[in-house]
């Protein structure tokens, strides 16, 4: 029999699978429109590096921005719709402790964001040529940012009161965030200001990273990637701990 964190870990992920219509199918659908546009217009006009088309250059930045947004979508909106039903009393009346809390809807999130970017990798592959360079790369930095996300997730919806300030929080930082990253373009085609202010976002070092694993060429060194994502999730995390061990919004 199951019990604790387990429980809790499989409860979460079945919630978000037994909608997988909505919660799987249609974000792939989405990023496999967003391929079809982006690259019909663009494939002969842009070329990022010399050896990769653009459709090929925007696959990994589509798979990424996927499953960074649904591990988001994950956390937040099942804390949320918890929170003001009230059921969340019986996930926090039983003995779990916050750890155990905390892993369990991380760990749901980062399989809702990895189940959604390997879909829309499967997708969108018939369309490009597209190798896999590093692997381990790949691996890293899709845990490392869905974790990211799944935990800012977490505190979304933590200091929310109703859904549309967890929207709120998702349409003005998430998504700029994720949009403005170099999904769509590498950061050396802007301006030099604005390359300045791209090396601010920690959105922007998850997708570079994650794109070198197939290409191995990036805008940043690796390396120094992952140390900003690994910097950011122990920030992240840290609060997200903070504010469970203190019952904040949660028992009181």
């Amino acid at each position: 029999m199951m019990t604790g964190f387990p429980t809790l870990l499989y409860k979460e992920v079945l919630r978000f699978w037994k909608v997988g219509f909505q919660t799987v199918a249609a974000p792939v659908l989405t990023a496999l429109l967003y391929l079809l546009i982006f690259g019909h217009v663009m494939d002969q006009r842009v070329r990022i590096y010399d050896s990769v088309s653009y459709t090929a250059f925007l696959v990994p930045g589509l798979v990424m921005m996927s499953v960074l947004q649904n591990a988001f979508a994950n956390a937040s909106s099942s804390l949320i719709q918890s929170k003001m039903t009230g059921n969340l009393v019986f996930v926090l009346l039983p003995p779990i402790s916050y750890l155990e809390f905390f892993a369990a809807y991380v760990l749901a999130a980062v399989t809702r964001g990895v189940v959604v970017g390997a879909g829309v990798l499967v997708v969108t592959w018939p369309f490009v040529e597209l190798a896999v360079r590093d692997p381990l790369w790949i691996m890293l930095f899709a845990l490392a940012g869905s974790a990211i996300l799944g935990t800012l997730g977490m505190i979304a919806a933590i200091l929310a009161e109703k859904i549309d300030q967890v929207a709120a929080f998702q349409n003005f930082l998430i998504m700029p965030l994720t949009f403005l990253s170099g999904v769509f373009y590498s950061v050396h085609s802007l301006p030099a200001f604005w390359q300045g202010v791209s090396h601010f976002n920690p959105v922007f070092y998850m997708i570079d990273g994650f794109r070198y694993g197939f290409f191995g060429v990036s805008d940043v060194d690796p390396r120094m990637s992952f140390a900003v994502v690994a910097a950011c999730l122990a920030a992240v995390s840290a609060m997200a701990l903070a504010l469970l061990k203190s019952g904040y919004k949660l028992r009181n």
